[in-house]
């Protein structure tokens, strides 16, 4: 190793934990902007005249500009340098936020949105894979991603808490306009203290037609599921727009197959570890994405939570990922194989949404939700440290963008799915319970009782789904992902860094 790149990776070594704390920073803000906004929303709504029919674009806008560029956001940061993405993602992020608190026209509102999403892309897998090249040792990277995780975990939830106190105290433009200082903090202090090592950036050219076709792609898978939800499965324009998506997504996994520097090399996804982790996380985001939205609405619609009070209904949540990622995670994966802290992790998942399926119009928070909360928090939690960590152990550093950003395109799609899917099939059994029962009730006050009776029913219904979702995501890990112990073959920094020539 030369001694420029010896001083390099010294540096980049020394500020390993400082750089942390930065890029965790970054990584809550953008988690917690998939639901905060979700909270302000009916106030943004009023006060700007958005019409019934073209709310659902402050948040599909978001959605389709991030999932849709997340591959091309990690290809970006291995061109330009992982802390150049990181650092311009920060600013344009909270550029973004601003236009959006500073909205004073729906369509205004809707542009800062998807800007959020493109300047999202660029930061969220810049995130990731600097802590892939950061953090070279076993046990350290374990921490680090623990920590990482966690966060990736918990932020939406922390979302609820933060975006019900800024709408009920202050005002809805302030679940925007926090952004900034966080963004501020963060880039600065990336500016100043991430040092990336030398050597593993991808100069290769872009690959533009994998770039178009893998957007489009997603942006039609995405907006398919958004529009699923809204329209129902049987629309013709739902089903073009799936019928579209897998046609662009064939077409981009032939055009990888063929060119000489593809956007998203699939060695990253053929890896039997690497692509067991996408699939499951998918799979399980599913189940998770639609039990916070019934969760909010249930403690809302029915239980008349106020939404400070839904918010912090969520803490024992957020408390039990903190657990099962710093304590337990982080712990046990440099011990035990990665698919024996998944597996099981889904499995307490899947108890806490068996608690959840229980639920009734007149079920305690204490009995029944508090419980449930700890357990889903706790399981997702033990997942969310391998799940993040085992993608880039072992992936060529030119490589790491680009498998960082697989991890948040697995998550971001299956947060559409589980939305959209879980979403319609709560609605058809809610309305099928109603149906069949509204005979019996024959006063106002019976009636208004048996719809509260028939939305729980549906949610009880979707959560057996999700229940379901989270058996599969166990089979899929227990069935492909065969890595060792993290530190247990390779060590870290044999893969983890570039061998620069003397």
């Amino acid at each position: 190793m030369s001694r420029k790149a010896f001083k390099a990776h010294g540096d980049a070594h020394a500020n390993r934990w400082k750089a942390l704390v930065f890029i965790a920073l970054a990584q809550l803000m953008v988690v917690l902007d998939a639901t905060i906004v979700n909270i302000a929303l009916p106030s943004a709504q009023q006060d700007l005249g958005i019409s019934d029919g073209d709310r659902q674009w402050v948040v599909t806008a978001y959605a389709l500009a991030f999932g849709g560029l997340l591959l091309f956001g990690g290809r970006v940061g291995d061109l330009w340098g992982r802390k150049r993405a990181f650092v311009i993602g920060l600013i344009g992020f909270a550029a973004a936020s601003a236009l959006g608190g500073a909205a004073t026209t729906g369509a205004t509102m809707f542009g800062a949105r998807a800007l959020q999403g493109v300047f999202g892309a660029l930061l969220a897998p810049a995130a990731l894979s600097l802590l892939a090249v950061m953090f070279t040792d076993a046990k350290e990277r374990a921490k680090a991603f623990g920590i990482y995780g966690a966060i990736a975990g918990g932020g939406s939830a922390v979302g609820f808490i933060l975006g019900g106190v800024l709408t009920e105290y202050l005002d809805w433009r302030w679940t925007f306009f926090v952004n900034i200082p966080f963004a501020t903090v963060a880039a600065a202090g990336a500016y100043f203290v991430v040092r990336e090592p030398e050597g593993g950036r991808n100069r290769s050219p872009l690959d533009i037609p994998g770039v178009v076709l893998s957007t489009l792609g997603l942006v039609s898978l995405v907006y398919g599921f958004t529009r699923a939800e809204c329209d129902g499965w049987g629309d013709t324009t739902t089903i073009c727009l799936f019928v579209v998506s897998v046609v662009l997504l064939l077409a981009f996994v032939l055009t990888e197959a063929k060119v000489k520097a593809p956007l998203l090399p699939l060695r990253v996804v053929t890896d039997r570890n690497r692509g067991g982790v996408y699939l499951s996380l998918g799979i399980a985001v599913i189940a998770m994405f639609g039990t916070f939205l019934f969760l909010t609405y249930y403690l809302q619609v029915v239980k008349g939570y106020s939404p400070v009070r839904s918010g912090f209904s969520f803490l024992p949540m957020v408390a039990g990922m903190m657990v099962g990622s710093t304590q337990i995670g982080t712990r046990l994966v440099t011990r035990v194989p990665p698919r024996l802290l998944m597996g099981p992790g889904f499995l307490v998942a899947m108890a806490g949404m068996l608690l959840l399926a229980q639920l009734e119009v007149g079920s305690s928070y204490a009995s029944t939700v508090l419980p449930a909360l700890l357990l889903l928090g706790l399981g997702m939690g033990m997942t969310f440290t391998p799940a993040m960590s085992l993608p880039t152990l072992g992936i060529e550093p030119r490589d790491a963008g680009v498998a960082s950003a697989m991890v948040n395109t697995s998550q971001q799609v299956g947060g559409a799915i589980g939305t959209a899917l879980l979403n319609t099939i709560a609605a058809s059994a809610t309305t099928a319970y109603v149906r069949g029962h509204i005979a019996g009730a024959a006063t106002k006050p019976e009636q208004q009782l048996l719809q509260l009776q028939g939305v729980v029913h549906g949610y009880t219904i979707a959560i057996w789904f999700a229940i379901g979702m989270l058996l599969i995501a166990t089979l899929v890990v227990l069935a492909l992902v065969n890595a060792g112990r993290e530190g247990s073959e390779r060590s870290a920094d044999e893969v983890a860094l570039p061998v620069v020539a003397h």
